[in-house]
């Protein structure tokens, strides 16, 4: 496995070994089943601190690439799902096995055990779509962006509403709380929705949220002197990317927040900027005045895909 990192380039280095082992699995250097280097033995050969390598199997193992199996070692994660699959269809083909054997016990004909299943699915399926939520988050923005990715997910009706809107308590917010069958929120502001719903006595559940890594790959590509302008609507969204930057070792860069609406303010920003970065709200505003053409890098987050499937499991709980 060939490796190579370049210090002091702006890259973090634990995101320059995360990206080409990636890179070295989609190219079939790397496949299925393959044992990686410990963190130690990688850590010599590229002559990083341990941590740095720590941090890259890490995340990639969060994101399923890697998977470790004490006393084994880790391995391509791939072939950890597969397995992890395979055990499922057999555990889901065994309760189904159980389920008929029940069934034909009892004198049910098979047609009928098929029909009491397809009809069940459905109704489910039914309960789902016909579900309202409430999605809850710090600033519009990311509670409109996360509200329309749950309603693809998982076809319930949901409808976004920040922090302030429930600590503000209009007739409008209330309505909205009244009418939902469930609250879901990101994993950090969770206690304090519970706090702010209680009197509705709603179901609470929390989603994890991630920032998209080709987004801070594709910024830390650019030299050190760089000049960045970035524009979001709100200013917990502005905090977030701080944030973002900030985790991934891009806190030293020289870049320029706002939230500002005034046009001379914002063309004055981007005519001092090299490089733009907007958060989706603000894309189309910020391309209207990007009269140079500069590049325009969306800063996206995304909920988390495992979050999301556990959501989707509860749902089927939840009774109308």
């Amino acid at each position: 496995m060939e490796i190579i990192v370049t210090k002091n380039n702006g890259i973090p280095l634990y995101l320059q070994v995360k990206k080409q082992i990636m890179h070295q699995i989609r190219s079939g250097s790397l496949k299925v089943g393959d044992k990686m280097p410990t963190e130690r033995e990688l850590a010599e050969k590229l002559s990083v601190s341990r941590n740095t390598v720590s941090t890259a199997y890490k995340e990639l193992e969060k994101e399923g690439v890697l998977k470790s199996y004490q006393g084994k070692g880790t391995f391509i994660a791939e072939e950890g799902k597969t397995w992890q699959n395979h055990n499922i269809k057999e555990k889901i083909m065994k309760f189904a096995d159980l389920a008929l054997e029940e069934a034909l016990q009892t004198g049910m004909s098979i047609d009928e055990f098929i029909y009491i299943v397809e009809s069940r699915v459905r109704e489910k399926v039914e309960q789902m779509n016909k579900m309202v939520a409430i999605y809850v988050e710090c600033n519009i923005e990311q509670a409109k962006m996360f509200a329309n990715e749950l309603h693809n997910d998982t076809h319930m009706n949901v409808k976004p509403l920040t922090l302030t809107d429930i600590r503000n308590m209009s007739y409008e917010t209330r309505v909205a709380l009244d009418e939902c069958q469930l609250i879901i929120s990101t994993f950090n502001h969770v206690n304090e929705v519970i706090r702010l719903t209680s009197e509705f006595n709603k179901d609470v559940l929390g989603v994890a949220i991630n920032a998209d890594l080709g987004t801070i790959v594709k910024v830390a590509r650019y030299p050190n002197d760089t000049k960045f302008g970035f524009f979001c609507i709100s200013e917990e969204f502005m905090f977030k990317i701080q944030g973002a930057l900030e985790s991934a070792g891009l806190d030293g860069i020289n870049i320029t927040y706002s939230n500002t609406r005034d046009v001379s303010e914002i063309q004055k920003i981007i005519d001092n900027s090299d490089v733009i970065i907007v958060s989706p709200g603000r894309y189309k505003n910020i391309m209207e005045l990007n009269r140079d053409n500069k590049e325009i890098i969306k800063f996206i987050y995304s909920l988390d895909d495992g979050s999301v499937k556990a959501l989707k499991s509860k749902l089927i709980e939840f009774q109308m």
